[in-house]
């Protein structure tokens, strides 16, 4: 894979907050230590270090007044085509990181092209109805079904341009074949078993930034007193639900520890009651304290995997979570978890109560294990075995 000959390049929608997709790319990157990494907007500051000293090149979009960037679901227009501009013609292989845009990308002949799909793009697919029934002007909502149509026809026929197509689990293979008509191999995403991603060194605006990582993880109000609490870490996107999990909680009146950042988190600080902690972005470090001390992880989200709730998993922390999407595919029921199945708190709550009626059954040992079947190595090893068997690359 250091065969220098070999020019490579990543691609990755957007590099706006850290999660899960961004840790696939993060392990990608490591794997292509010299490959440059091509995203439609990147924000430094959001992105904590993540990608501190790889060579990060976003698209014209970046040059955009800042306003826009800050609500980039304004620029939606655009997405389609700036995959298109990117200059790719020196590339041996292009591997994109992809939940929508970038498997878009237009490569020569040459160019062996491997998508890596988090998901086909969920809100034209599975929650346009939704999106559209938001929008309160009938006249706005007319257009708004136009609008996804068109990006349904661009998303058929971007499933179209790479070579190959790896699909993040089960659940997001059987999306691909239902939606772009395509076979896609599944190779799970590479968890992280010891937490190896060290951000809180970044060193861009050095002494600010620094002092406010150090001051998350000593203020005192975000010590661990004991292990009562259960915990969610998550973007703060609609679609991850976390709001059903505070409403859930709000009732039951149990601690819960909510880390993430997203749109969302201005809205769950409103609505959260005094057993619930909001705690925003924090450094790997901290978030590895609260899951070794966490009665449970919440897992409310239809996603495509779920690499949280197996980071649970690895602390031998049981997983409560949403019956459908990946988690079927990682939690085992009554022992790595419960499931609960619809997306309400009253449903969440009573999860939660068969959770601790079944608590003391729980071996965190057998909960570890399972977690480790997903770790970075077999994700390695399975990449690379992927390229060598469908490519006449040498390395």
């Amino acid at each position: 894979m250091e065969n220098k000959k070999l020019k490579v390049a990543l691609l990755h929608d957007f590099l706006l907050y850290p999660g899960g997709a961004e840790r696939v790319l993060k392990v990608l990157s490591e794997m292509f230590p010299e490959a440059p990494i091509y995203t439609l907007l990147y924000n430094e500051e959001k992105m904590v270090g993540m990608f501190s000293g790889k060579d990060i090149r976003p698209s014209y979009l970046q040059k955009f007044p800042k306003f826009l960037k800050k609500h980039h679901q304004w620029l939606i227009p655009f997405f389609p085509v700036v995959p298109e501009t990117f200059d790719l013609r020196e590339y041996d292989l292009v591997i994109s990181s992809s939940g929508a845009w970038m498997k878009g990308i237009v490569t020569k002949m040459s160019t062996t092209h491997i998508a890596y799909l988090h998901s086909p793009m969920r809100f034209v697919w599975d929650m346009n109805d939704r999106y559209v029934r938001e929008i309160k002007q009938k006249r706005l909502s007319f257009l708004a079904r136009f609008f996804f149509s068109y990006l349904r026809i661009w998303d058929r026929l971007a499933g179209d341009r790479p070579d190959y197509l790896i699909a993040n689990s089960g659940y997001t293979q059987k999306r691909i074949e239902k939606y772009y008509r395509r076979e896609a191999t599944v190779i799970y995403p590479p968890v992280n078993n010891n937490f190896e991603f060290r951000i809180s060194n970044f060193e861009s605006n050095q002494n600010e930034k620094n002092s406010k990582i150090k001051s998350l993880e000593i203020n005192s109000k975000f010590k661990i007193q004991n292990s009562k609490f259960f915990l969610v870490v998550s973007r703060l996107s609609p679609y991850k639900k976390v709001d059903v999990v505070v409403e859930a909680f709000n009732k039951l009146g149990l601690p819960l520890v909510v880390i993430g950042q997203g749109q969302q988190e201005k809205q769950l600080r409103k609505i959260a009651k005094s057993n619930v902690q909001i705690l925003g972005w924090q450094p790997d470090e901290v978030t590895r304290q609260y899951y070794e001390k966490a009665r449970g992880f919440i897992f409310s989200a239809e996603d495509d995997f779920g690499i949280t709730a197996v980071e649970a998993m690895n602390f031998g922390v049981p997983v409560i979570a949403y019956r459908k999407g990946g988690a079927l595919e990682t939690v085992q029921e009554g022992i790595t978890g419960e499931f609960f199945d619809a997306q309400t708190p009253e449903v969440l709550a009573d999860g939660v109560r068969r959770f601790l009626d079944n608590e003391k059954n729980y071996d965190k040992e057998i909960i570890k294990k399972r977690g480790a079947e997903f770790g970075r190595e077999r994700f390695e090893k399975e990449f690379r075995e992927f390229i060598k068997q469908k490519t006449n690359l040498k390395f």
